[in-house]
């Protein structure tokens, strides 16, 4: 089994490598939304209101490594259904391959995106900083753990997404369909989170729905470990969110592989 998870995994690996086109593409989303929602809504907020961050360039940053982590993972249910429409993956479950691994592989290719996006984002707004617009402050000392457990939380959430969109694309036929389901799941997920919107200024009723948030437990794992004092504004520490946020991507894993395993049986 391992064999044939890192056959397909280096095959999804290639494919994805041979159209940077696309790569180039994914870019630009997060480019935008720093150089245009970023600096243009970069207003003083009482550190209440943006948990302890900086300047809500800042906060706003943090949260954006969450959203893309997301959003990037939107295409990979659709690149199934077009496999199934070309005959692809009719071939990849005619070989030896088992469900789970055709699965996996495209779970663990797939990922490499969406985690290079979320870290890039953070590159990016320390970067603008240094050009004389607002950039991503760091107030905090970052240090090993603290740089294990960003690393951890962007991960675990774009692994989370992945493969429930993976397992969409899997159980789905029709491309529109796909984008209906997925944008039904992603917008909600995204605009009740604290990815974007200052958590102090939320309503209470927004709050509650925002603190189980998956996002949101990413995202505040990245900002504890970023702005100092940002720990005073939160009811527990970065190992708890991860743990959270663990416990979401599990069940999701979970959903996902029976969705998946359901969909690659051979008919009857």
């Amino acid at each position: 089994m391992m064999r044939q998870l890192v056959a397909l995994t280096r095959r999804e690996l290639l494919r994805i490598a041979r159209n940077p086109q696309a790569i180039i593409t994914s870019l630009m989303l997060p480019i935008l939304y720093l150089l245009l929602f970023g600096q243009g809504f970069n207003f003083p907020y009482p550190s209440s209101d943006i948990s302890g961050a900086p300047n809500y360039f800042s906060y706003f940053a943090a949260g954006m490594a969450g959203f893309v982590a997301v959003t990037a993972t939107l295409f990979l249910g659709a690149n199934v259904i077009f496999d199934r429409l070309f005959g692809v993956l009719k071939r990849n479950s005619a070989t030896p391959a088992s469900a789970t691994s055709i699965f996996s592989s495209r779970l663990l290719a797939g990922s490499v995106q969406p985690i290079g996006l979320a870290f890039l984002v953070l590159g990016l707004a320390a970067l603008l900083g240094h050009l004389g617009l607002a950039g991503l402050t760091v107030t905090a000392s970052l240090g090993v753990v603290g740089a294990i457990e960003i690393v951890a939380a962007i991960i675990i959430l774009s692994l989370m997404f992945a493969s429930l969109f993976l397992a969409i694309g899997f159980s789905l036929q029709q491309p529109q369909t796909y984008f209906a389901v997925v944008n039904a799941i992603n917008l909600p997920v995204l605009l009740t989170s604290a990815a974007l919107y200052p958590f102090g200024r939320l309503p209470w009723w927004l709050k509650n729905i925002a603190s189980y948030n998956p996002v949101t437990l990413a995202v505040e794992v990245i900002r504890l470990n970023l702005f100092a004092g940002s720990g005073s504004y939160y009811t527990y520490t970065a190992g708890v969110y991860l743990a959270g946020l663990g416990a979401w991507a599990v069940a999701m894993f979970v959903l996902a592989v029976l969705l998946a395993r359901r969909a690659l049986a051979p008919a009857k």
